[in-house]
């Protein structure tokens, strides 16, 4: 049996011309929101990209295959058929594609694809990381270990604020990679534009941001960074009402006794439905803004491979 990764024309052409690439994520498509929401998500967020001038390059894996640059026929037949569509992190990528399964990319998997394409930027919402209670359950998410070796730069809204977001900086150090907030000293936590922790550094520019990024793989330093991109001003909510509403799910969480990758799904599931849908609108929101400041950065990157002497 023969796997391999198949990247599409389009990205593949982006690539060889020196022009900036984004790769996206498929979690968000089957897992991350309701259908049509996660179709309507998913199309706008190539949009964004377009609109900047870079290449969205959604990732995802169908009846077995990675496909780096699904089609739009592929974005809809998994946001169609998201119940049997695999959540992938890197540990899922040998049992999905073995046995010609579909599945939806996580950020460590999308991580994974995207540096064997040649992509060095991805935007997402937010990472995953060290859970709440992790002392005793160990629930540490594989993003963080993939960001400490994969040379992929990632644009997030920091953390989910379902998560510890102290502990997961800590890992972060550990693993040695740089958490760089895009105009901002605190790190986000998603819905929120800020938490009560600081990231390594305050970046105001794109060029910065991209002399950091370069400056880190021309000296052979390998891994990813983060790149703390807080949720638009008029989607924030405070910071106490949403930990209100985490503190309620994590509950039921408990008493439902639900372990694993089903956490996240079902604490933003139910984040949605207190909220009323706010949390859905702030999701889309600040992904969006993600997806543009992802692709101003790969346009920068990109610049800067082309002048190289």
């Amino acid at each position: 049996m023969s796997v391999e990764i198949e990247v599409s024309a389009r990205v593949k052409e982006a690539l060889a011309d020196g022009k900036g690439v984004v790769a996206l994520e498929s979690t968000i498509i089957s897992h991350g929101m309701p259908y049509p929401k996660n179709l309507e998500t998913a199309l706008a967020l190539e949009e964004e990209v377009l609109k900047k001038g870079a290449v969205p390059a959604t990732i995802g894996i169908l009846q077995g295959k990675p496909i780096v640059g699904l089609s739009e026929e592929g974005i809809h037949h998994l946001a169609q058929h998201a119940k049997g569509v695999q959540k992938t992190s890197r540990r899922d990528i040998p049992l999905v594609c073995g046995l010609g399964k579909n599945g939806a990319t996580t950020v460590s998997s999308t991580m994974f694809f995207a540096q064997k394409a040649g992509i060095k930027v991805f935007a997402t919402g937010g990472i995953g990381g060290v859970h709440r209670g992790a002392s005793k359950s160990f629930d540490i998410s594989a993003d963080l270990t993939e960001l400490g070796k994969t040379n992929v730069a990632v644009v997030c809204s920091g953390v989910k604020s379902i998560l510890d977001i102290g502990l997961t900086l800590e890992y972060l150090e550990t693993q040695g990679v740089p958490v760089l907030g895009f105009k901002t000293e605190k790190m986000p936590a998603f819905y929120t534009r800020e938490s009560s922790f600081f990231c390594d550094a305050k970046i105001e520019s794109i060029e910065d941001l991209s002399d950091i990024v370069s400056a880190k793989w021309k000296l052979g330093i390998e891994g990813g960074l983060v790149v703390a991109n807080p949720v638009p001003a008029e989607y924030s909510y405070p910071a106490g009402e949403i930990e209100d509403i985490i503190k309620t799910a994590i509950l039921e969480l408990e008493r439902f006794n639900i372990t694993g990758k089903d956490i996240t799904p079902f604490l933003l599931e139910k984040i949605q439905s207190v909220s009323g849908g706010k949390s859905l609108e702030s999701n889309i929101e600040l992904v969006k803004d993600n997806a543009r400041v992802a692709a101003d950065l790969a346009n920068s990157l990109a610049k800067k491979l082309r002048e190289k002497p």
